[in-house]
């Protein structure tokens, strides 16, 4: 049942495509996010407020930095859908109701966005969790997840896996600083929080 106290309080800022984003994938996102979110809209405000936190960071990153060279309109798309498979975890603080582990929901919206024909929006999804996570990581840390590399690979992934850090699914109406982002990857491990600190010397 939709539950009216999961809506956050404080109201959105701006709209949901920044400018950034063509009228026709702002069409095609939009479709996919409704396909799976249109009964649950409390939880479509929170993935959409948090997605666009992460889209824009990750503009601000490919606009600083032309040398990578990144696809900066698919940089918005896949940040758009990075998190599209929280609807299917067992998180009730930001009004997920599903039944999987919130650990699973990347390699859950590569699923989804694979069914869509988005392989590399797929990718971003898989490869966000953490600074990405190795098969190593998996076994050592026993996690409900396949034993394989899900690591950002092109710049584009790696762009957006570290402009996500910053923002929280609990707390939308909030932009962590460095040291609480750098905080909260070296919960997975050494070598995650080694690619975090390597992205904020190449990106910062």
């Amino acid at each position: 049942m939709h539950n009216r106290s999961c809506r956050p309080s404080h109201p959105v800022a701006g709209g949901a495509t920044g400018g950034y984003a063509s009228v026709l994938f702002y069409m095609i996102y939009k479709q996919i996010i409704d396909k799976y979110y249109a009964q649950q809209p409390d939880l479509m405000h929170i993935l959409m407020v948090h997605s666009e936190a992460v889209a824009q960071r990750a503009l601000r990153i490919c606009d600083a930095h032309p040398e990578l060279g990144a696809d900066r309109q698919f940089v918005y798309e896949a940040a758009m859908l990075h998190d599209i498979g929280i609807v299917q975890c067992d998180a009730p603080g930001i009004c997920c109701h599903g039944t999987q582990p919130y650990i699973c929901h990347g390699i859950l919206g590569a699923k989804m966005l694979r069914a869509e024909g988005m392989e590399q929006h797929a990718r971003v999804c898989e490869r966000h969790t953490g600074a990405g996570l190795s098969a190593d990581d998996i076994i050592r840390q026993q996690l409900p997840l396949p034993h394989l590399d899900f690591l950002p690979v092109s710049i584009e992934e790696q762009i957006i896996c570290y402009a996500d850090k910053f923002y929280s699914k609990s707390h939308i109406d909030r932009e962590k600083t460095l040291a609480q982002a750098e905080k909260t990857i070296a919960r997975f491990g050494h070598d995650s929080l080694e690619r975090f600190l390597q992205w904020e010397r190449r990106f910062e």
